[in-house]
């Protein structure tokens, strides 16, 4: 820290009020912006702050209202885009309330997870947003909660005791299935990846459901690698059992590492091979041709999950809430009718 840096930060409340000529208490509520202070003089105060370099100590003023005015958000992983957009939402309704996000990325390990969870419960957040790694218990997380600590899951939920935002899977499922279906898909595989979660459990059920409802094969669920290169080399598994028309995928990585994988094995997409991805990420859009894909709307349900802990913040004692968000199918340019195919 230069010395003059050093000298601002020594500034006081009592040092601004000399040279403005007012009380302390009327420079602490023009620091706080406060509406009980007449345009007047905020804006002298507002000049003397700014002349003297004054610098607002967010800390010591949270330690005195008991509050940190920062949001802990744990998130499996950085790689996909999703969870960018989840962010975005979040950080959108948060930051309006002058609170500051926390973001910390687990990297699905519930060891991880825990030790998260616990160094920002010594950091005082306000409260935390959480995806939860497939090893969660509930008596894990509901363990923060009962520390005093407002929690709400989003995407995954292992308890009821807590606020929750999600997505309409299985919905989006069906949307999916259905709209292959009208194409006249009868071979339609599911590439999934990843750890066993409940959004996990809700996508494999959802898909079962629409298939057995068409009396299709439900069971050609497909596992696939998850890192985006082994994603394209895994094609020839789709292809093991049968020979799908079509492949719903898990999510848009999974959708944009077969399609580089199907252009590698010679086939066209929307032409020869139908193609569609979950969440609709801004990837859908930019690839060639564009993905189809099931919308989750990710930045709505990170405003949903930011609204949920904003209320539980307000009123601890409320009962849990749910905020479960329907999809919509972004028809674009990877699919194409059965008929019109070579293969």
């Amino acid at each position: 820290m230069s010395a003059d840096d050093h000298r601002k930060s020594r500034v006081t409340l009592l040092d601004v009020a000399r040279h403005a000529n007012v009380s302390r208490a009327t420079v602490s509520l023009v620091v706080r912006k406060s509406p009980l202070v007449s345009e007047a003089t905020r804006a002298k105060v507002e000049r003397v702050l700014h002349e003297l370099g004054y610098i607002y100590n967010m800390g010591a003023a949270s330690l005195r209202a008991e509050r940190s005015n920062t949001v802990g958000v744990i998130v499996p992983t950085l790689g996909n885009p999703f969870y960018g957009e989840l962010l975005s939402g979040i950080d959108s309704v948060v930051g309006e309330t002058g609170m500051a996000v926390i973001l910390a990325n687990s990297g699905e390990q519930f060891s991880r997870q825990s030790l998260l969870l616990q160094r920002m419960r010594e950091h005082g957040v306000d409260g935390i947003i959480a995806s939860l790694t497939a090893e969660t218990q509930a008596e894990c997380i509901e363990q923060i909660s009962d520390w005093g600590l407002p929690v709400v899951q989003v995407l995954r939920q292992v308890t009821d005791r807590l606020d929750y935002a999600g997505v309409d899977y299985a919905g989006g499922m069906q949307q999916a299935v259905d709209y292959l279906a009208s194409l006249g898909h009868r071979e339609i595989a599911f590439a999934v990846h990843g750890p066993v979660h409940s959004a996990y459990r809700e996508r494999i059920e959802g898909f079962r459901g629409a298939m057995l409802e068409r009396g299709l094969d439900p069971d050609l669920i497909v596992r696939v690698p998850m890192a985006m290169p082994d994603i394209a080399s895994a094609v020839p598994l789709l292809f093991e059992r049968k020979t799908p028309t079509a492949t719903i995928c898990f999510n848009d990585v999974i959708a944009l590492g077969l399609a580089a994988g199907l252009y590698d094995s010679g086939r066209v997409i929307g032409q020869d091979f139908s193609l569609v991805g979950f969440d609709d990420v801004s990837d859908a859009e930019a690839t060639r041709p564009r993905l189809t894909s099931v919308s989750s709307r990710p930045t709505t349900v990170g405003q949903n999950a930011a609204r949920l802990l904003l209320q539980r913040i307000a009123k601890p004692h409320r009962a849990p809430q749910q905020i479960v968000s329907k999809t919509y199918l972004k028809i674009r340019q990877s699919c194409g009718p059965v008929d019109a195919f070579t293969i």
